[in-house]
């Protein structure tokens, strides 16, 4: 809250969910197309709005809507205002972005809880199997050990490896920020190892620990495994990678709930739940309205705009490819957001800078 008197500084945050993600980019768009019509400038290109907001769940009708409205939809470029800026603070336009896909998985034990006493170093502990299973999928830098995990990455070109050569490198004042003593990767920075695929573990799940732990050896144990894809990757493909990956450790793989007979049959057991995903997309680097637009955008910045081949997230632009539509992003959130997190927020600078991008790219000639 403001007291009297005070006025707010660039430092200030908003503090909501979805402050950043996306609402910035949102409200960025529409206040720099209002600070055009206040001022009395006309946008020098025809501009259309369009805002999405299953992108979190998605997209699950995005492609519907867009197959089904071509000629409204027709444009030399679409401009994506998702995502933060470089953490430097410098102002970014990216290409592409990542792929996306989740995978479910359930390790299976007793179907029903066994006390840890009676039963312990007899009676197999799903926690246990599951833990061993996904320690199996990565070394200890954090390489991803699946069979023809990278096989299918297209390298970069050229110009998108000079790109990225010139991406300021802050590894070292974040890796202390965060408060860890060694970062995956096994040397390779934060910008290299944002345009390979990657394994993550989103949240694992068996029993109860802290204060409502009992001593059971518990009945199984869940965990969200988040695959993100780069250029050349294939959702599915990658998926049956993993799939591949499970059964070489001894698994029995399943997409339903295990029968009394599978149980008696296979000693380790994972059900499946996959999920939809997408592919990765880029705009080439040479693209001469691509550059258009980095050039509208360093109009508005005394430092150099970071150009990057490929977002760290992921978006589902596969959708735009479908009708031919190229596509760039242009983030306006700050790094430190905390989006899809406790305590999202936008930062005001931030805000107030992204009103002022989009509004110069609306001024493209």
């Amino acid at each position: 809250m403001m007291q009297a008197g005070e006025t707010s500084g660039p430092d200030w945050r908003l503090y909501a969910r979805s402050s950043s993600d996306d609402k910035a980019g949102v409200m960025a768009i529409l206040a720099g197309y209002e600070a055009l019509v206040q001022s009395k400038q006309r946008p020098g290109v025809n501009i259309k709005f369009f805002f999405e907001g299953e992108e979190e769940k998605g997209s699950p009708h995005l492609s519907e809507i867009v197959e089904g409205n071509r000629a409204l939809l027709a444009s030399d470029l679409w401009i994506i205002c998702d995502g933060p800026v470089h953490q430097s603070g410098q102002k970014q336009v990216v290409f592409g972005a990542r792929g996306d896909v989740n995978v479910g998985l359930t390790v299976y034990g007793p179907k029903r809880p066994l006390h840890s006493g009676h039963y312990g170093n007899w009676a197999p502990n799903p926690a246990l199997a599951l833990a061993q299973l996904l320690a199996s999928m990565k070394d200890s830098t954090g390489r991803v050990t699946i069979e023809g995990f990278y096989d299918d990455v297209i390298p970069l070109t050229a110009k998108e490896q000079q790109a990225l050569s010139r991406v300021p490198n802050l590894d070292a004042a974040i890796q202390k920020e965060l408060s860890f003593a060694r970062a995956d990767g096994g040397g390779q920075n934060l910008s290299e190892l944002i345009n390979q695929p990657s394994l993550n573990i989103n949240g694992m799940r068996s029993a109860n620990v802290g204060a409502q732990a009992a001593n059971v050896i518990p009945t199984t144990a869940e965990a969200t495994l988040d695959l993100r894809l780069v250029l050349g990757n294939d959702w599915e493909r990658q998926v049956a990678k993993v799939v591949s990956h499970i059964r070489r450790q001894g698994f029995f793989v399943t997409t339903q709930e295990p029968t009394d007979a599978e149980r008696a049959r296979y000693p380790r057991i994972v059900r499946l739940t996959p999920h939809t995903g997408y592919n990765a997309e880029r705009t080439s680097m040479d693209l001469p309205l691509a550059q258009e637009v980095v050039v509208a955008v360093q109009r508005t910045s005394t430092q150099p705009v970071v150009q990057v081949p490929t977002s760290g997230g992921s978006l589902p632009l596969h959708v735009f490819k479908k009708i031919n539509a190229t596509t760039l992003t242009v983030p306006v959130a700050n790094y430190d957001n905390n989006q899809h997190a406790e305590n999202e927020n936008i930062r005001l600078g931030n805000l107030w800078d992204g009103m002022e991008t989009m509004a110069a790219i609306m001024q493209l000639k």
